[in-house]
């Protein structure tokens, strides 16, 4: 696909609206269209062969061109360019789901035998996918506190080197969530990256992948402060309108490469429907984010001073002077979800889920709808409870997703909801 001259000055939100794409290779389409193809002709027998020769990586550098829609197409290529440009990627990787695109990762970069550092807490299927399946295979993991010091952080890093020697692997990977879903706990990757390169030496033979769907692509662009993987679940902000799922990955193509090969054989790689319908929706994305954040500002205004509110996880308020330090360095907005902490337990935000009638009772997040859910008996019912204790997700946390409805409504919603605890 053709890129238009001069990119290099133009805004992401302006490039959303036709880089990679060129009208006249497609009978002058002022938008792509959808490349509904199992397969795609060669021009002669050498440029099948020059392809595979890619695809297979008996030659570097991948495909040339289109060849199957396991591998590659047309929309998720257009995609994937718009994608690397927000997080300012070399490179980038679309997929069927967020979870697919954070399992071939990790597949990816382990063996038998190496050890995976994580935040925590991370979405819990991301922590089963480390603790459970990744497990069985040999590979094993050490977790700490988003919140950790440089010092804390040394002391993992080094306790997980020990682990991987005692094993006959290394340490593969250091895979962050930041915020962290629900408690909107930051990770310090630059004190990451310091403590990884002061461990494990300075030559990224260890990459640091963060999870950015909770500020991503608008209010943090973590490689900016030395992680070397952006991974996104797509069907949130990206996606924007909660009618689909999908999920990336981006960053040097010396990571991406090896993830795409695996992608190539597995295959997970987003259908050519849902690409089209992200690219819809990235040429909206900087306006639907800013007006959610602007809303959930609104909100959490009023919900701060509600005598049913014991607190707000939202961090536009954070009361931690080291939160707050890692927010001013690495973040440009306080996001639209939050957790908020109402007087009681269970019964009480059952009662005010049950209550509300704008915002409705679902997982997830990201959309142009509100959403609310209550993470200790839903996304997070499987996390042990010690380890939920450990980690703040009590019984009276209720998440919030902010949408883009008139926030006065949503304020008014949660005033007559909160009436009912």
């Amino acid at each position: 696909m053709a890129h238009p001259k001069n990119t290099r000055d133009l805004r992401p939100s302006t490039l959303m609206m036709g880089h990679g794409y060129d009208p006249a290779l497609s009978e002058g389409s002022l938008k792509p269209p959808v490349f509904l193809t199992s397969t795609f002709a060669f021009e002669n027998a050498a440029a099948g062969k020059r392809h595979f020769e890619g695809i297979t990586g008996k030659r570097p550098g991948g495909a040339d061109g289109l060849v199957y829609s396991r591998f590659n197409g047309p929309n998720q290529e257009i995609l994937e360019d718009r994608l690397a440009i927000w997080d300012g990627a070399e490179d980038a990787l679309c997929f069927s789901s967020g979870m697919t695109a954070i399992c071939v990762l990790m597949m990816s970069l382990c063996a038998a035998g190496d050890v995976i550092v994580h935040s925590g807490p991370l979405y819990a299927a991301s922590e089963g996918f480390v603790a459970k399946t990744l497990a069985k295979f040999g590979v094993t993991y050490v977790d700490f506190p988003a919140g950790a010091s440089r010092e804390e952080l040394d002391s993992v890093i080094a306790k997980a080197k020990a682990q991987a020697e005692a094993q006959g692997g290394k340490v593969a990977m250091i895979y962050l969530e930041s915020p962290g879903n629900p408690t909107n706990a930051l990770v310090d990757v630059e004190a990451v990256c310091a403590a990884r390169d002061a461990a494990l030496g300075n030559d990224h033979a260890c990459p640091i992948a963060i999870d950015n769907t909770f500020l991503g692509p608008l209010w943090q662009r973590p490689l900016d402060q030395g992680a070397d993987i952006v991974v996104y679940s797509l069907t949130k902000y990206v996606g924007g309108h909660s009618d689909l799922v999908a999920g990336s990955v981006a960053g040097a193509k010396k990571w991406i490469d090896p993830v795409r090969m695996l992608r190539n054989t597995m295959g997970g790689i987003a259908d050519p429907n849902t690409a089209w319908m992200l690219l819809r929706s990235l040429e909206t994305v900087e306006l639907r984010m800013s007006r959610a954040g602007e809303n959930a500002e609104k909100v959490c205004a009023f919900l701060k001073g509600h005598p049913k509110v014991e607190r707000l996880g939202y961090l536009g308020m954070i009361n931690d002077p080291r939160q707050q330090d890692i927010f001013n360095r690495h973040c440009t907005g306080a996001g639209s979800t939050f957790s908020v902490f109402i007087k009681g337990g269970e019964a009480e935000c059952f009662r005010f889920l049950d209550a509300l009638r704008i915002a409705k009772l679902a997982v997830s997040l990201g959309g142009t709808e509100t959403l609310a859910s209550h993470p200790a008996s839903m996304t997070h019912l499987s996390v042990p409870d010690a380890r939920k204790t450990s980690l703040g997700i009590s019984d009276n946390l209720v998440r919030i997703s902010i949408g883009i409805e008139d926030a006065d409504d949503l304020i008014a919603d949660f005033e007559q909801a909160l009436e009912a605890v």
